[in-house]
């Protein structure tokens, strides 16, 4: 923490104040972001903010409080209101200050060289990437969305039992969506680049990716309205995984708002499904050692070929149900109160690439994109019926993007259905994961 003279003089007074435990959570963040259009600079913005939120033990409940200043004057502020907030509590919930765990991994989620390169590269890169999708093919007309950002931010975690633990993470993502015409028909095509390290992107192989997106769905065609088997993309398959990573939460099913309670140790998916979560994967950004209550990190197998291993667990929760904590204590900021949230949550990839998946299907569709996702599914039922993009597949091969689409099931029912899992594993900004999947069968309903 940045100011341990601070830190000190808070835990003492709160100590002084009645508190029996006490915890500092430190927090500050920087980002920049800027949108092209056109080769200006349509929207620019760098932001930084953070403070410190306090939690304590008072006469056996717990209080909250937070700051954006590091001064004494907080000090009697944050120990006011962590008072008042603990007065106001019906019941002692059991929650308590940890003490830290033995170990800690030591992965870094920093890197050096990406907080020293300007802004200016960065703009320079994202106007280059524009330029080159206007230029890829006449019949991509404008782009509608074209941004790079980047986010660095520091945590610490202190508290009167010994605990002091920080740790620092950035990275960079770049966005871009295109706007293809043919005649009366426009389409969309998007892709995102996250990463670390600035020189791993690749302006030409971007273009390509974004431009092909872009033209593959001009030439739509109807199909007929029925069950069909399914590819699902890597990125359509994590939206859905994302949409429904709240059933694994304990917190979820001890508020009976997850199907799987009481189903640890049953089978809940077909084989071919592995579910991990890993807090360091390479992959993603949103690695981390240490939860939001102090806890370790480590990667853990939720769905092994099939069976519910663990539910995700924060201190409470698995007190609660007389286990241990998986690590998954949310805090999503230095304001907030402690939720349960996985990490880098994805789908084990298999062999298979998606064109060994898609060959095997005689009739059938490759899902690319998934939209209404919030408004169409429900994370308690496990139904969803949801706007969806894609591609017919006959006899082995993709031969025409589908008009628009509506695939409907259930969420329970779609991971018992799942038979082979590709090799593409990629994820979303987010922290999901998936590589792309072969379902046995959906509902198409497509509009004629």
């Amino acid at each position: 923490m940045k100011n341990n003279e601070f830190q000190s003089k808070l835990l003492a007074e709160a100590k002084n104040a009645g508190f029996s435990e006490a915890e500092i959570y430190y927090e500050k963040s920087s980002s920049f972001h800027c949108t092209i259009f056109e080769g200006a600079i349509d929207s620019y913005e760098t932001a930084e903010e953070g403070g410190i939120g306090f939690r304590g033990l008072y006469n056996g409940k717990m209080g909250y409080a937070y700051t954006e200043k590091v001064d004494d004057d907080s000090i009697a502020f944050l120990i006011h209101q962590a008072k008042e907030n603990a007065s106001i509590l019906d019941e002692d919930d059991g929650t308590t200050i940890f003490e830290g765990s033995e170990q800690y991994n030591t992965h870094s989620f920093y890197n050096e060289a990406l907080a020293n390169v300007p802004n200016e590269e960065k703009i320079a890169l994202i106007q280059s990437i524009e330029k080159k999708v206007l230029a890829y093919d006449p019949r991509i007309v404008t782009l509608n969305y074209c941004v790079i950002q980047d986010f660095s931010t520091e945590r610490a975690i202190a508290n009167d039992k010994g605990l002091s633990i920080d740790e620092k993470r950035n990275g960079l993502v770049v966005f871009v969506s295109a706007v293809a015409k043919d005649g009366e028909e426009m389409k969309t095509g998007s892709a995102v680049k996250m990463t670390r390290d600035f020189n791993s992107i690749d302006a030409d192989v971007f273009t390509k990716e974004v431009a092909e997106e872009a033209l593959s769905h001009l030439g739509e065609q109807s199909i007929p309205t029925k069950k069909y088997p399914v590819v699902m993309r890597h990125d359509a398959s994590a939206s859905l995984l994302s949409t429904f990573s709240p059933i694994y939460s304990a917190e979820n099913t001890q508020k009976d708002q997850s199907l799987l309670k009481g189903k640890v140790g049953q089978t809940i998916a077909s084989s071919a499904y592995t579910l991990v979560d890993d807090p360091s994967h390479p992959d993603s950004l949103r690695g981390t050692n240490f939860d939001g209550e102090g806890v370790a990190t480590k990667k853990q197998t939720i769905v092994s070929e099939g069976k519910l291993e663990t539910l995700f667990h924060n201190r409470k929760t698995a007190q609660k149900d007389g286990v241990e904590t998986t690590g998954h204590a949310r805090k999503s900021s230095y304001k907030g109160t402690l939720s349960v949230a996985p990490i880098n949550l994805y789908i084990a990839p298999g062999l298979k690439s998606k064109e060994d998946l898609i060959a095997s299907i005689q009739d059938g569709v490759l899902i690319t994109g998934l939209a209404g996702l919030h408004s169409g599914a429900n994370t308690i039922s496990g139904d969803f019926s949801v706007a969806a993009t894609g591609f017919h597949i006959q006899d082995g091969q993709i031969t025409a993007p589908v008009k628009q689409m509506t695939i409907a099931g259930n969420y329970f029912d779609y991971l018992k259905q799942i038979e082979e899992v590709g090799a593409d594993l990629e994820f979303s900004p987010g922290g999901y994961g998936s590589p792309s999947l072969l379902v046995k069968e959906l509902s198409v309903t497509v509009d004629h």
